[in-house]
């Protein structure tokens, strides 16, 4: 038995698990990220990044390498439609353009990119900033006491055990979370809506794609429904099939897993293909569930879920790689500032005030996008209302003691364009030049924006003066208020007008969770 320390230990080094510890090393945090597998993801799950994760890569200098890594596999403007198979008809246009309107809200892209290829980007970038990645280790047991958490460690390869004390756990090890199970944290919802397969192959669809975009297919017919994720080539992908059958309304359609062999994997996505005149090749079958389902609890003392340990989601909208990495971010900062003294015990409870509100508004949404584009005819009664992908994105509203001065009215969401940082909300993009936006300003610190004045702000707090068109009626504020705006780009006080230097240090420490003194945590 061996005994380390490390500020946070992470469990899970996969997305989620190796976003955490990138942001936590650009805050200056190193962590310890454990995962069982010998290396990052070898399918290509989660490919579909929203603006959330697509401005982080910008905060951290990835977005270049991921938009150019993704534009050799994807079309950039890819679409999602609906078809009855790729020699069929089509069926419905959910998404014309994935990146249609963008432009107006933010200075990145949507993007479609395999999460086998981004996560090797993402640790990369993780380990240069200091973090240390374990591969085929689990963590396997621990003790929480007031200082910090014991854990167990055990190395897969040599079959050993050590420790490692640490003040802080990010739990990201997944939606079958050891850790979430240990805690005793159940998990909430729609529970398993299917027992679904995903079948990788090679198949030149080239001449069946016609002028239609290639981001996500649809496919809905009587024997099968799931959908097609193909390469901008068109002869490569996988097909997810959620269901089976022309009744759709038994168990039995949604157990698409059990006793599958490849020549029932084949003929069904020469099913979804159309036709069986193109050669295809099963590359491998993957067996998983899909479910709609949001933990009780994010955290449990110094131990806090991410991703998929904290929330399971099925694939439609693209949801779920995307909360975790908000989670993240809404985490590690912080995290970050509690180890280095900069904030109170208190703020690391606004971790699970502010996201698990959110997170179970885009599970339902999930769902939602699940029961109608999928399976229908199972009944839609129980999804709630359609919200559109923009606002889920970049138009959530966040209440905590972290945020001052917020209407606590029950909004959990609002169009973008009608945001205007308010306190709790994502803030406004705003162009300062050529490739330049007011959100390149955020990620490592507070930042303090204003139309007009002085660059005195409080230790810890960057000042920006403003001169820009649109700056003003962006955040709602006249030409002598001001916008502090936390690391994870979020508005945390705002002052319409005039404000003191004692107002605007208040707040700081409200947010902060601190007197001012140094925190014991």
């Amino acid at each position: 038995m061996t005994q380390a320390d490390t500020p946070v230990l992470i469990i899970g080094g996969s997305l989620v698990g190796l976003t955490s510890a990138l942001l936590l090393g650009d805050l200056g945090v190193p962590s310890l990220v454990v995962e069982r597998h010998a290396g990052t993801a070898i399918h290509a799950r989660a490919g579909h990044f929203q603006l959330g994760t697509t401005e982080m890569l910008r905060q951290v200098g990835l977005e270049r390498i991921v938009r150019e890594t993704s534009a050799k596999t994807y079309h950039p403007s890819g679409g999602i439609i609906s078809v009855e198979s790729l020699a069929g008809e089509q069926l419905a246009t959910y998404v014309k353009d994935l990146n249609e309107g963008v432009g107006a809200f933010s200075p990145t892209v949507r993007v479609f990119i395999n999460q086998d290829v981004l996560e090797p980007i993402i640790r990369e970038k993780a380990v240069e900033l200091g973090a240390t990645v374990r591969n085929r280790v689990e963590a396997t047991a621990h003790q929480q006491d007031d200082d910090g958490v014991t854990v167990t460690l055990h190395d897969l390869d040599s079959d050993t055990e050590d420790t490692i004390r640490a003040r802080f756990v990010i739990a990201a090890d997944g939606n079958r979370s050891p850790m979430r199970a240990r805690l005793g944290i159940d998990m909430e919802g729609h529970g398993v809506l299917s027992r679904s397969i995903t079948i990788y192959f090679r198949a030149d669809c080239t001449p069946l794609l016609k002028d239609r975009n290639q981001g996500v297919i649809y496919v809905h017919n009587p024997e099968l429904r799931g959908f097609f994720r193909l390469d901008r080539a068109g002869k490569a992908g996988f097909l997810v099939i959620n269901s089976v059958g022309a009744d759709v309304t038994t168990d039995e359609a949604v157990n698409v897993g059990e006793g599958i062999t490849e020549e029932r994997a084949m003929s069904m996505l020469q099913t979804a293909i159309g036709t069986t005149d193109i050669p295809a090749e099963i590359l491998e079958i993957v067996h998983w569930r899909a479910e709609a389902n949001c933990a009780t609890r994010f955290r449990d003392g110094r131990v806090f879920l991410a991703g998929d340990a904290a929330h399971v989601v099925p694939p439609n909208g693209g949801f779920g790689g995307n909360m975790g990495i908000l989670d993240a971010r809404n985490l590690a900062w912080k995290l970050a500032a509690v180890v280095r003294g900069e904030a109170g015990a208190a703020l690391l409870d606004t971790y699970e005030a502010e996201r698990k509100p959110l997170s179970q508004l885009t599970v339902e949404q999930a769902y939602t996008r699940y029961a109608t584009r999928v399976v229908p005819e199972r009944g839609t009664e129980s999804a709630e209302p359609f919200i559109d992908d923009l606002t889920m994105e970049i138009g959530l509203v966040m209440n905590s003691t972290a945020v001052i001065g917020g209407a606590d009215d029950g909004t959990r969401h609002m169009p973008p364009a009608e945001t205007r940082g308010r306190p709790g909300t994502r803030a406004p993009h705003v162009v300062l030049g050529p490739d330049r936006s007011t959100l390149d300003l955020f990620g490592r610190s507070f930042v303090l924006l204003r139309a007009s004045g002085d660059d005195w702000a409080p230790d810890g707090v960057e000042t920006h003066v403003i001169d820009a068109d649109g700056f003003v009626d962006a955040y709602g504020i006249t030409s002598e208020g001001a916008a502090l705006v936390r690391p994870d780009g979020i508005v945390g006080w705002r002052s319409i007008g005039a404000f003191t230097r004692d107002e605007l240090t208040a707040a700081l420490r409200s947010i902060l969770a601190t007197d001012g003194k140094p925190s014991t945590v």
